[in-house]
């Protein structure tokens, strides 16, 4: 079966907290974090407890993917749909400057939610148009306010995200935090807690896709002594933690405003570690798979929590990927129907809450024309190769067609005719 659904009645009963209000959604995405890389996960490199924390007294994923790399999976979190419907396979830095923009026409979370009495914002990394071209690009795709990095702008390319940054927030260049003393994601974290603040009487999205801890990896405001530290495996330890640093601001704050019983949070993240980047788990040492169609490109966290709602150490092992977060924010919302468009994937909001849901049976991959469709225990990539994640989950001793054993040839048949309805293309007999 296709997982091409219109969003039908979600009937949600009891989910929301004091007189009916409608649950306040905060969703987190880390820059360049793979699942390895949080201790809850079994990560041993880096120190995260805030998300530690948010895991032991919520719910925890094993098996949630993205895109290999990054504008690919925000056009896909945004609008649930894969890559390959909206054309954005590839890196924003490969497409002609003049098509550098998602077009609003796509219908995404913040135009549903918006439109479902949510007020909505974002700040951190948009890398969806260029600002100079596109001033009102984040107003245009559904949010009311917003403070981003502006990742090209006028002469500028790839201008600062941490110390002195360029900064885009509600329609102007925001130059007075143009100093060396200033940090980009302490702005933009602390536009994310203002909003918050503003918005606690009535319900709010607010959608944080975070700068770190994307490279260049450089010293944080906690580490300030590492100026002039060159070793880059530090350097990116010290921005995870503040990473999380920063998030535990946030549940902090909600807290302290009592919103914890109506608000979900949700963390994850945009792809896999960087390839430069060689994190622990235990005894194994993995180097990061940023842009590559594998689970160390594509698998990444994703940690949730909601008082009363989220059962406290839930562990959930089934498959999610990132267009069923649209959906789940529908779900959530208690949005009843939209029928005039489509999108892939389903709501996993009954697992988040314990129950069994209707998990997904493959999750597909893109990156430009590499593609790959993965089963809970298997992988078929565009070159016909499959791989048996039980016995190697990294991926290293593809089986080639035509060297199938009765149960590699059960799954490869099983994948292909997913590919067949994927991509309507008929079989032999058809």
């Amino acid at each position: 079966m296709v997982l091409i659904v219109t969003l039908v009645l979600f009937a949600t009963v009891g989910i929301c907290r004091g007189a009916n209000r409608k649950p306040n959604i905060v969703l987190i995405m880390a820059d360049d974090l793979g699942y390895e890389t949080i201790t809850a996960n079994g990560g041993t490199s880096y120190k995260t407890p805030n998300l530690d924390k948010l895991a032991a007294t919520g719910a925890r994923f094993t098996h949630c993917f993205a895109s290999p790399i990054c504008s690919p999976s925000r056009v896909q979190i945004m609008t649930g749909l894969y890559p390959f419907r909206t054309g954005w396979i590839k890196h924003i830095n490969q497409i002609p400057r003049n098509k550098q923009r998602l077009s609003p026409s796509f219908t995404t979370f913040a135009h549903m939610l918006k439109k479902a009495g949510y007020a909505t914002a974002v700040a951190g990394k948009w890398q969806l148009a260029r600002f100079d071209d596109n001033p009102e690009h984040a107003t245009q795709l559904g949010f009311d306010d917003y403070c981003l990095w502006t990742w090209s702008f006028g002469e500028k390319e790839n201008p600062s995200r941490y110390w002195k940054p360029n900064i885009w927030q509600n329609g102007k260049l925001i130059t007075e935090v143009q100093r060396d003393n200033i940090y980009g994601p302490d702005i933009f974290t602390e536009f994310i807690l203002n909003f918050i603040r503003n918005h606690k009487e009535s319900p709010f999205f607010a959608y944080y896709p975070m700068v770190l801890p994307h490279a260049p990896f450089q010293y944080t405001p906690d580490n300030l002594n590492r100026k002039e530290v060159s070793d880059q495996q530090k350097m990116f330890a010290d921005m995870v933690s503040y990473m999380d640093k920063l998030v535990g601001q946030i549940i902090s704050t909600i807290k302290e405003l009592g919103l914890k019983d109506k608000t979900i949070i949700l963390f994850t993240a945009d792809n896999g570690t960087p390839r430069r980047i060689v994190s622990s788990m235990g005894d194994i040492s993995l180097r990061g798979g940023k842009g590559k169609v594998t689970d160390l490109g594509t698998r990444v966290p994703l940690i949730a929590g909601w008082k009363g709602v989220i059962p406290s150490g839930l562990v959930c092992h089934d498959l999610i990927d990132f267009t069923d977060f649209f959906p789940t924010l529908a779900h959530i919302a208690e949005i009843e129907k939209q029928s005039s468009f489509r999108i892939d994937g389903h709501s996993f909001l009954p697992q988040l809450k314990g129950e069994k849901g209707n998990p997904r049976k493959w999750v597909f991959l893109q990156l430009n024309r590499r593609q790959a469709f993965r089963t809970k225990h298997w992988k078929l990539n565009q070159y016909g190769w499959l791989f048996n994640l039980k016995e190697d989950p990294f991926e290293l001793h593809p089986i080639l067609k035509g060297k199938d054993n009765v149960e590699s040839s059960t799954a490869r048949k099983d994948i292909e005719e997913i590919v067949r309805k994927m991509f309507h293309i008929k079989g032999k007999n058809q």
